[in-house]
């Protein structure tokens, strides 16, 4: 069976000391692709910097919403360069993140910010990873409106079921993560149960939302196929056929088909 971990951040100093080795154990595990999102402009280079690096590693960049504070020109100009790299599948990850920022001035250039970004992968034909926290009625709208002719993922989805609805119809896919497996997962299992085929991602978020059985621990790309066992519970499915579909949808939205660990 083969795994891709379609959203990590391997740049974070907590593999600083074992990347190597968390590369190795993804393998073992049957992870033979890893993206690797940038949030700014230093961790967009160090993501295409890691894919460089390492085969089986692709990189997304772009400007995190809780990273606004600097974006000008300048760096629109800076991520249009990195995307040139062979090894940039998406912009991102960009988004709105609403959680900690109550500002309703700080909403508006968040969601002007998207929008420069959105025209920035139509216009360098890439799929777009959203990040959404908390905005999820802006987000859909900007997307229905702005985000036309794109395709896409809701990273780490967080939203309602009446929402993932919506994104299914408009080719918007869903991504999953540790909190799938957790006892307090809420609605995500109906989501989950729900969602086409075609539209289902699997993600860590590493180093972050470790899945059960890691919970609290460091999270690290091998842990991605938790995640597909709790999919293939919840749905009634195999773990094989999980992990086919899931990775068909991933070669296909970042167009990684061929190139492995």
């Amino acid at each position: 069976m083969n795994f891709v971990d379609t959203h990590c951040h391997l740049d974070d100093e907590k593999f600083s000391d074992d990347l190597i080795e968390v590369i190795e154990r993804a393998k073992i595990a049957g992870v033979q692709r890893i993206i690797n999102f940038g949030g700014d402009l230093k961790t967009s280079a160090a993501a295409v910097e890691l894919a460089n690096r390492f085969s089986g590693n692709y990189a997304g960049v772009g400007i995190h919403p809780e990273e606004i504070a600097d974006f000008d020109k300048n760096s629109a100009e800076k991520i249009i360069e990195l995307a040139k790299n062979k090894k940039v599948v998406a912009i991102g990850e960009i988004g709105l993140d609403y959680h900690w920022e109550k500002d309703s001035e700080i909403h508006l250039l968040q969601q002007k910010i998207f929008i420069e970004q959105l025209e920035i992968a139509k216009s360098l034909n890439l799929p777009v990873c959203i990040h959404e926290r908390e905005a999820h009625g802006d987000a859909l709208k900007i997307l229905k409106t702005e985000g036309k002719n794109l395709r896409g993922v809701m990273h780490c989805y967080s939203g309602s079921l009446e929402m993932a609805k919506e994104l299914w119809k408009m080719g918007w896919l869903t991504g999953f993560d540790g909190p799938l497996t957790f006892k307090n997962s809420a609605k995500l299992p109906e989501i989950v149960k729900a969602a086409p085929r075609e539209m289902i991602l699997i993600e860590t978020d590493a180093p972050y939302l470790a899945p059960v059985p890691n919970r609290g621990k460091r999270n690290e790309p091998a842990f991605v196929v938790d995640v597909a066992k709790k999919i293939a519970e919840i749905r009634g499915e195999t773990l094989e056929d999980v992990a086919r579909y899931t990775t068909e949808n991933a070669e296909k939205l970042y167009n990684i088909g061929g190139i492995k660990f």
